[in-house]
C-alpha cells in the first residue's frame, strides 16, 4: 500500500511554504537570484504532497501571500501618500494569494491520485502532470478577472538565466512549465531515494537521475532559435524624468517640458526616429493646437518622426495612445490594448464605488481598450509596440511579430512606482520578449530604467532610474518567426485545458480498478 502521509506536518509545511514564497520573490529583480525559483517551486510542491483539499488551500495561500505581498509592494505607491494607498496593494496581493491557494488544490490531488504509480513512470509522468497544473494556474491568473495579472510567472524570472533562450522555442509559458517540471522531477527523485534507501540495485537509483539531468542540460545548452538580421534603425530614445506620476503635483505640460529638455541631447545627431515614453506628453495633441505645434517643432528640429504617447479622445472614448508624429501630424496610431484595471479604468465602477467610494473616486481615468494593430511603419521599417503593462500580454507580442515587426519599442511610465522594484521587474519582462521573439527591444520609461536590448537579451545601452537623458543607438532589425512565437498559443491551450483533463483522467483510472473489484465480488 502506498504511504499517503504528508512528508511534513502541517505546521512545518506552512513555514516551508512561507519561506518558499519569499525565495520566489528573491528570484525576480531587483535581487534577481534566479536559481531560487527552482528552490521555491520545490518547497511549494513538497508542502502539498499528502494534503487534503483544505490543507492544500491553506498551504498554497501562505506560499502565495509570502510571494505576492513583497513582490508587488510597489502597488501601495500608486496613490502616493494617501491614507488608503495600501488598499490596492493588499487587495491585489490578497486576490493573487487566494488564487494560488485554490490552484494548489489540484496539485495536491494530483499527488494523491497518483500515489499508486511506481517505477520510472512516476519519475516523469507525475512531474509532467504537476507542472502542467502549476502552469495552468499561471495562465488562468494571467487572464482573469478583468484581464488577469500575469506578473510573477516562473518563466519571467529566467530573464538573466542561461536557460532563458528556451523561451524562443516554447514561449514564456512553455519555459514556466519546463522550469517547474525540473523542480518537480527533483522532488520525485528525493521521494524515490527515500523509498529505496537500503533497497534495490544502486544502478536503478542512479539511472533515475538521468531524466532530470537531461532536462536541465537541454534547457541550458539549447541555443536561441535563429532569426535573420535585415539591417538597423537609428533610434534616439529620450527619458525626461518629469513629474509623470498620477499623483504628482504638476502644472499642465510639465512632463512635456521635461521631455523637450532631455531631447536636446539629440542635437547634432542623425536619427531615424525620436522615441518618447508612455505619458511623455501630458496633453492631447489632437485636441490642443499648442501641443501639436510643439511636436511639429520636434519633428522639424531633429529631422525625424516622433513616436510619442498621450491620452487622446476619440468621440466619447479616451485612449492611451501612441502616435507617430510626422510633418503632417499623427500619421499612425496604436492604443493600449489592455488598460490596467483600477489604474487606468475602473471595471464595474458603481459596484466598487459603493464599497470604497473615496478610493474609487480618486481614479478618474477611464481608458478604452484599443483594437488597432500593435505595429507601425517608421520609414519603411515595421516596429512592434506594447504600452507599459501590455508587455506581459503574450497575444499582443505574438500579434506584433505576425504583423511583421522587425524590432520592438516598449513605451512605459514607471513614475507611479518610483523607488520600488517595479521598473526592474518590467524591464526583465522586456528582456524575455527580446529573447522569445528574436527581436531587439527599446524599453523606454519616463523615469527609468530605460534600455536598448539586443535580440539575445544583452543590454546595449541604458539610462538609470531617476535620470534625464537620451540614448542614440543603431537598433538591429530581424525577420523570421521563432518556434516560441509560432507554437506559444498552442502550448498555452494544451497546458490550460490538457492539464485539468489529464487530472480528471487520472481520477477515472484510479476509480476503475475499485469499480471492477466491486463487480467481481
Amino acid at each position: 500500500m502506498p504511504d499517503r502521509r504528508p512528508p511534513l506536518p502541517l505546521w512545518a509545511a506552512l513555514i516551508v511554504a512561507a519561506l518558499g514564497g519569499l525565495a520566489l520573490d528573491l528570484s525576480f529583480p531587483s535581487a534577481g537570484t534566479w536559481p531560487l525559483a527552482f528552490v521555491a517551486v520545490g518547497m511549494s510542491l513538497v508542502t502539498l504532497i499528502g494534503r487534503r483539499a483544505g490543507a492544500a488551500f491553506l498551504v498554497g495561500l501562505v506560499f502565495g501571500a509570502a510571494f505576492y505581498f513583497p513582490h508587488i509592494d510597489w502597488a501601495a505607491s500608486f496613490l502616493g501618500d494617501n491614507e488608503l494607498a495600501w488598499v490596492p496593494w493588499v487587495a491585489l496581493a490578497g486576490l493573487e494569494s487566494l488564487f494560488m491557494g485554490l490552484g494548489a488544490i489540484p496539485i495536491a490531488l494530483a499527488y494523491h491520485w497518483t500515489d499508486r504509480v511506481r517505477g520510472g513512470a512516476r519519475l516523469i509522468a507525475v512531474p509532467v502532470l504537476v507542472s502542467g497544473l502549476w502552469t495552468a494556474r499561471e495562465i488562468a491568473m494571467g487572464s482573469w478577472p478583468y484581464g488577469g495579472f500575469a506578473w510573477g510567472r516562473i518563466g519571467m524570472a529566467m530573464s538573466e538565466a542561461p536557460l532563458a533562450e528556451a523561451a524562443s522555442w516554447v514561449g514564456v509559458s512553455g519555459l514556466s512549465f519546463l522550469c517547474v517540471l525540473w523542480a518537480a522531477m527533483l522532488v520525485e527523485l528525493g521521494r524515490f531515494a527515500a523509498r529505496t534507501r537500503g533497497a534495490g540495485p544502486r544502478r536503478a537509483r542512479a539511472l533515475a537521475v538521468l531524466p532530470a539531468l537531461g532536462l536541465i542540460a537541454a534547457l541550458v545548452l539549447v541555443p536561441q532559435f535563429p532569426t535573420t538580421p535585415v539591417g538597423t534603425i537609428r533610434v534616439g530614445a529620450v527619458q525626461g524624468n518629469g513629474p509623470a506620476a498620477y499623483m504628482d503635483d504638476r502644472e499642465y505640460l510639465d512632463v512635456l517640458r521635461a521631455q523637450l529638455a532631455a531631447t536636446r541631447e539629440l542635437e547634432g545627431q542623425d536619427v531615424d526616429v525620436v522615441l518618447w515614453p508612455e505619458g511623455g506628453v501630458d496633453g492631447d495633441p489632437r485636441a490642443d493646437e499648442r501641443v501639436a505645434r510643439v511636436l511639429d517643432d520636434v519633428v522639424r528640429d531633429y529631422d525625424a518622426p516622433l513616436l510619442m504617447n498621450a491620452a487622446s479622445a476619440v468621440g466619447d472614448d479616451i485612449f492611451n495612445m501612441s502616435m507617430l508624429w510626422t510633418q503632417d501630424g499623427p500619421a499612425q496610431t496604436h492604443s493600449k490594448r489592455h488598460p490596467v484595471a483600477f489604474g487606468e479604468y475602473v471595471p464595474d465602477r458603481a459596484f466598487f464605488e459603493a464599497i470604497v467610494p473615496s478610493l474609487i473616486q480618486m481614479i478618474g481615468r477611464e481608458y478604452t481598450p484599443g483594437t488597432d494593430s500593435p505595429v507601425i511603419d517608421v520609414g519603411g521599417v515595421p516596429i512592434g509596440l506594447a504600452i507599459c503593462f501590455d508587455v506581459v500580454a503574450d497575444g499582443l507580442i505574438r500579434e506584433g511579430v505576425f504583423d511583421g515587426a522587425q524590432a520592438y519599442m516598449f513605451q512605459t511610465n514607471n513614475a507611479d512606482f518610483r523607488g520600488t522594484d517595479e521598473n526592474l521587474q518590467q524591464l526583465a519582462f522586456a528582456r524575455m520578449r527580446a529573447i522569445e521573439t528574436g527581436r531587439s527591444v527599446v524599453n523606454l520609461s519616463t523615469v527609468g530604467t530605460s534600455q536598448v536590448i539586443a535580440p539575445d537579451g544583452t543590454t546595449i545601452d541604458q539610462i538609470g532610474v531617476d535620470e534625464a537623458g537620451a540614448i542614440v543607438a543603431d537598433v538591429e532589425l530581424r525577420e523570421g518567426l521563432t518556434a516560441g512565437v509560432v507554437s506559444g498559443q498552442a502550448i498555452v491551450w494544451i497546458l490550460l485545458i490538457g492539464s485539468p483533463l489529464a487530472l480528471v483522467g487520472v481520477f477515472i483510472a484510479r476509480r476503475r480498478p475499485r469499480s471492477q473489484a466491486a463487480e467481481a465480488s
